[in-house]
């Protein structure tokens, strides 16, 4: 008799399906160095697809480039900002083969620090909640919405944040609820997954 510790996790089993439907679809990419974007709210697995996306590239050929929005948010209040910063310092440039340049936001002064080189040449993985706007689909290849009920991604969030983001949950729940109104990244998604 199976005991109840020994089921399958149903976020594990889900993610797992959608790792799949989306390394497909990258797969059958019709480009040498596509961009893949992946959105979605706080805590709903954009992450862990991504990172598990950039570990097990599909195609033959570069390994692509993750960029995690998480890295260039300017403060708690930057959601807006870096959905603008997106297009400007990544989607832009790599769509006329440039090399793009991004900016780390050093949370300790509350300044952009140092400068990280994209490769215009090479894939590139954009994940973070704001990264989908009508005006960042056209640059991309593969657009990619996940979700899922706020209780498990609050949980999530907190686990893996901790004490750092629980006193601002709220205050960038409603940056995502404006970022869904403004620009509707799940009707732009190409896929849309909503996990347990």
């Amino acid at each position: 008799m199976r005991s109840r510790s020994s089921a399958p996790d149903p976020f594990v089993a889900a993610h797992d399906d959608a790792f799949a439907v989306v390394a497909d679809a990258v797969a059958r990419l019709d480009s040498t160095a596509p961009v893949v974007l992946i959105d979605g709210r706080s805590g709903g697995g954009k992450t862990t697809l991504a990172r598990r996306l950039a570990d097990e590239w599909p195609p033959a050929g570069e390994r692509p480039q993750l960029v995690a929005l998480d890295s260039f948010y300017p403060g708690w209040d930057g959601l807006a900002e870096a959905t603008r910063l997106t297009r400007e310092w990544l989607l832009v440039p790599h769509a006329e083969h440039r090399e793009a340049r991004w900016r780390r936001f050093d949370w300790d002064v509350q300044a952009f620090a140092e400068e990280h080189a994209v490769d215009a040449e090479r894939p590139l993985i954009i994940e973070g909640s704001g990264s989908l706007t009508a005006q960042a689909k056209p640059l991309a290849d593969l657009t990619v919405w996940v979700d899922a009920p706020e209780s498990s991604r609050r949980i999530r969030a907190l686990d893996r944040d901790g004490d750092a983001y629980a006193p601002h949950w709220e205050r960038w729940a409603a940056q995502e609820v404006e970022h869904m109104a403004r620009h509707s990244p799940r009707a732009l998604a190409d896929l849309v997954f909503d996990l347990p």
